[in-house]
């Protein structure tokens, strides 16, 4: 039985299985990353794992709404004609490291030209991906507001020695600068959006010396993190042995603690995080956000940190829990700071 073309499909609602969506012809054309663990991308047995279970299932309650609205979005998106994934090395590149293949740009753009545009990180856990939770959900989100977004897939799992997530959001931001007029967006002001891990990134990418100056791209306008890792703390040499074991005498993207890096001249920060997360409790609770916030005061840099008392890690835009309207905070203090 021929498929039908996807303006033809229900729309996706949360209750859509993994299946359904990954069948979608646009979805599929688009080139969307769906696969959420690193083994299913690289064994065919583990390939169609997730394949039963609803995109509620497998984003959480909190992202469910908005990522089925974010891939509605991206379906029409492409049938409208918009080329969705790009990825970031040439042909040329990925043939000397052919883990560069896995590093791409999904793009949403504005209903209007010259809009600011925020790029998106989500958590990844090692061997997570989270590109449907924490990048298609917050995607829907910022739309809604009038923003361009670019969601990052950056390598991640053993693919991430050497600083590879690091390179891979340089080359995203030199990326979009230099086609910014095609994306219709404004090339300075962006935001950086990252979650857990992601965040770490994004606030690594914060210190000129290591981040946005080292890739010759412009300053961050805001760096918007959530329940961001401060400190990997006893994982770093576990992070050492698995990615770098052969580089271990030079610091690496997670040897690096973000309030250690702040100074007068780091971008604008909004921060939140929950006190009932078991992560951040892992890795040594005052060590985390109650430490980037101390550093973020202490060096007078622009901030807004948020504490919720039941959101744990991973909820993503957090909706049904008593983080709900982060993100709106989180673009009311972008705006103010740019």
């Amino acid at each position: 039985m021929l498929a039908l073309p996807a303006m033809a499909q229900e729309p996706i609602t949360p209750q859509t299985t993994m299946r359904e969506i990954r069948q979608n012809p646009a979805v599929q054309a688009s080139g969307l990353y769906t696969d959420i663990h690193t083994w299913e991308r690289d064994l065919a047995w583990f390939k169609n794992v997730h394949n039963n279970e609803t995109l509620e299932e497998v984003v959480g309650s909190g992202s469910a709404a908005s990522c089925a609205a974010g891939l509605n979005l991206l379906i029409q998106n492409y049938e409208s004609g918009t080329q969705i994934t790009y990825k970031l090395y040439s042909p040329e590149e990925i043939a000397a490291q052919p883990s560069r293949d896995h590093a791409e740009l999904y793009y949403f753009p504005a209903d209007t030209p010259n809009a600011r545009y925020a790029v998106v990180l989500s958590g990844n856990a090692l061997y997570y991906s989270g590109e449907l939770r924490g990048g298609v959900s917050t995607a829907w989100e910022l739309h809604e507001q009038g923003y361009a977004v670019f969601v990052l897939r950056y390598r991640i799992g053993r693919e991430a020695g050497n600083n590879a997530p690091m390179d891979d959001l340089g080359r995203a931001i030199r990326f979009i600068t230099a086609n910014a007029e095609t994306f219709g967006v404004q090339p300075e002001g962006y935001a950086l959006l990252g979650y857990s891990s992601g965040g770490q990134i994004a606030g690594v990418f914060g210190d000129a010396e290591k981040g946005w100056q080292k890739y010759n791209v412009p300053k961050p306008g805001a760096l918007l993190l959530a329940y961001p890792i401060n400190n990997f703390w006893l994982a770093k040499p576990a992070y050492t042995a698995l990615l770098d074991v052969d580089d271990w005498m030079q610091k690496h993207y997670y040897d690096y603690t973000l309030s250690k890096l702040i100074a007068p001249d780091y971008p604008p920060v909004f921060l939140w995080y929950g006190k009932s997360d078991r992560i951040l409790k892992l890795f040594g609770f005052d060590q985390q956000g109650p430490a980037l916030q101390s550093a973020l005061e202490i060096d007078g840099v622009p901030h807004e940190e948020k504490v919720y008392e039941g959101a744990g890690h991973g909820i993503g835009i957090g909706l049904g829990t008593d983080a709900e309207g982060w993100l709106n905070a989180a673009v009311a203090f972008w705006k103010k700071v740019t």
